[in-house]
């Protein structure tokens, strides 16, 4: 079980910011914006799935994970209400959140499913949350050039990400989920997430005009497939994940809280564990 503590950013997300945030990289830009657009639906995704899921419990596991599930959820929470904010600034430049309607008819499409399957999924994607979030804290060089605040915001984002990895997973577990499934909805989410993002990664470097520009795949190239890139960098990390006796909590989480502890002027504690 995990202690989580809800956070409030200290940081002024009012003022806009041009359609280059990312130091002026459109590749960067345009793919980091994409992630954030994906964050409200599913943020609000992940808190209902990990609630349903305690409801489901015997009482002594549930008595067990109600504060962590708690924390997740003001995590979460805060999480998707940030997002949504710097999302508004990217609606105001012209970007289209393709990637927000096409999630949401999804999850409306298999609402139905039996729980554990939106756990699994939940528990499936926050992996992949949880392992680039301790990416960026290892290489901040993703956001080089880029003005403070959003440093703050994307590295705050990451290292609660990284702090609450286990929390879906835990969840699963304790509601009996099969190992079987479990790797399937992790292979669809595989699938799915990269689909979702590339798709309006494109769309949005159609959109600033440097869809068809060298520099912006070069920037690519040295983000995502360079040797310790966010992709090419994590691959042993994702297959860590179907290995039978996989938990989150051996993933290293030093970096994390190692950022919480260096920032702690950066944000207030709105919430503690009950």
């Amino acid at each position: 079980m995990t202690d989580l503590v809800v956070r409030r950013l200290l940081i002024d997300l009012t003022t806009p910011f041009p359609s280059r945030w990312n130091g002026g990289d459109a590749f960067r830009s345009a793919f980091f914006s994409a992630l954030s657009m994906s964050f409200p639906v599913g943020e609000q995704f992940f808190m209902d799935s990990v609630r349903a899921g305690l409801k489901t419990l015997p009482e002594p596991d549930r008595q067990r994970l109600a504060s962590e599930v708690q924390g997740f959820v003001g995590q979460e929470a805060t999480h998707r209400r940030i997002h949504a904010l710097f999302n508004g600034h990217l609606e105001k430049l012209g970007y289209d959140n393709v990637l927000e309607r096409r999630a949401a008819k999804r999850l409306k499409d298999n609402a139905h499913r039996d729980v554990r399957i939106h756990v699994a999924a939940t528990a499936a994607t926050e992996h992949f949350t949880a392992i680039f979030a301790d990416w960026m804290l290892r290489h901040p060089e993703a956001l080089e050039g880029t003005e403070q605040r959003l440093q703050t915001l994307w590295l705050w984002h990451s290292a609660e990400e990284s702090e609450h990895c286990s929390t879906a997973f835990d969840i699963y577990q304790a509601m009996k989920g099969g190992n079987a499934w479990r790797l399937r909805i992790f292979r669809y989410i595989t699938i799915v997430f990269f689909a979702d993002i590339t798709r309006q990664t494109v769309r949005n470097l159609w959109h600033d005009g440097s869809l068809f520009q060298w520099s912006t795949w070069r920037s690519a190239y040295r983000l995502l497939f360079s040797k310790d890139g966010m992709i090419r960098g994590n691959y042993q990390q994702w297959k860590a994940y179907q290995a039978p006796d996989f938990h989150p909590s051996q993933q290293d989480t030093s970096r994390s809280a190692q950022w919480l502890r260096d920032n702690s002027t950066q944000f207030s504690v709105v919430g503690q564990p009950s």
